[in-house]
């Protein structure tokens, strides 16, 4: 059937999210002079959210690498101090695994975020956390993405400093299991957009990295021209291409930047924009909540390609290992 396989995956996050997020680890860097974070694709949206936790927690920069300036373009750039954190589910790709070896020979202390123990980005790490997601068939990641997004607040609680009180982290399961049995908000959202070509998902702060995602999600599976932006990006200019009519969805959580959210809400209403607003995550602080958010953009991607009379499972031209160097 269908989508069978991602359905499935997506109901087994709970539990594999309630095993990750009882982990405690030692990175063995007390304070890095910074973070490098090495990712591609979905892996790279997790890496987005990693990047807004560890940067808190260490009170350092971070960055996301440009993979080609040192596979393609030679940069030798100096990792002493940092933390380097390669994030890849396979841990197969090899411009990943090069670009953190790289670092590591520079002096770079190397984290892999990977499913896979035995993987060349494992062995090229000194300290690895492995998702224990179990085998992944669908092409689309879904329990591995919403594990990568846990591991890094794993990662960033190494630091001692996270955006939540004691115990928060064992509340997100229970979130996304109420998502996961909540199922109808996006399939009654899907037939109503089961005739778009084109898709805006935006949100702001802890949201973002959840938008990009969102919109990965329904572009690879639902075959929909589908962008994430920052409401900040938006509104600096994409938002003149939102014509009356087109479909908008919006994801909110409260805190800092909800207002900001809100202002976009009321721009792209007033341009007549087909809007929806993401169901508020509930039970987790702001900083948790993309983790849930994110499985609701996995539900909209299921049921629209359902309704598209795609298979999600396997979405055209895409294998659930993409080998770039």
């Amino acid at each position: 059937m269908p989508g069978s396989h991602m359905r499935r995956e997506m109901t087994e996050q709970p539990e594999v999210l309630a095993r990750l997020l009882s982990r405690r680890i030692d990175v063995g860097l007390e304070r890095p002079a910074g973070v490098i974070i090495v990712a591609r694709g979905s892996s790279d949206h997790a890496a987005v959210y990693g990047r807004y936790l560890l940067e808190l927690a260490t009170r350092r920069p971070v960055a996301l690498a440009a993979p080609s300036l040192f596979t393609r373009y030679g940069a030798r750039t100096d990792a002493s101090g940092w933390l380097v954190v390669g994030v890849s589910q396979s841990g197969k790709t090899p411009e990943i695994v090069d670009v953190v070896e790289r670092l590591r020979a520079t002096g770079g202390h190397a984290v892999a975020i990977t499913n896979d123990a035995d993987s060349p980005l494992a062995a090229a790490a000194e300290t690895v956390i492995e998702l224990g997601a179990g085998e992944e068939r669908a092409v689309p990641a879904t329990k591995t993405y919403t594990a990568q997004m846990a591991a890094f607040a794993v990662l960033a609680a190494a630091f001692g400093e996270v955006p939540w009180e004691q115990g928060a982290l064992s509340a997100v399961p229970g979130a996304v299991s109420a998502v996961l049995e909540d199922p109808d908000p996006m399939a009654t959202l899907a037939v109503r957009w089961a005739a778009i070509d084109k898709l805006v998902v935006t949100a702001r702060g802890w949201m973002f990295s959840a938008a990009l995602e969102t919109a990965l999600k329904v572009r690879e599976t639902a075959l929909v021209s589908a962008q994430g932006f920052s409401v900040a990006d938006l509104l600096h200019g994409p938002i003149a291409a939102v014509d009356a009519g087109a479909a908008v969805l919006a994801l909110r959580a409260d805190g800092p930047s909800a207002t900001d959210v809100d202002e976009a809400v009321e721009a792209l209403q007033q341009r007549g924009a087909d809007l929806h607003l993401m169901p508020t995550v509930t039970g987790v602080p702001e900083a948790l909540a993309p983790i849930a958010a994110a499985v609701r953009g996995q539900q909209l991607a299921l049921e629209l390609a359902l309704r598209k009379g795609l298979d999600p499972d396997a979405p055209r031209g895409l294998n659930k290992v993409t080998i770039t160097r």
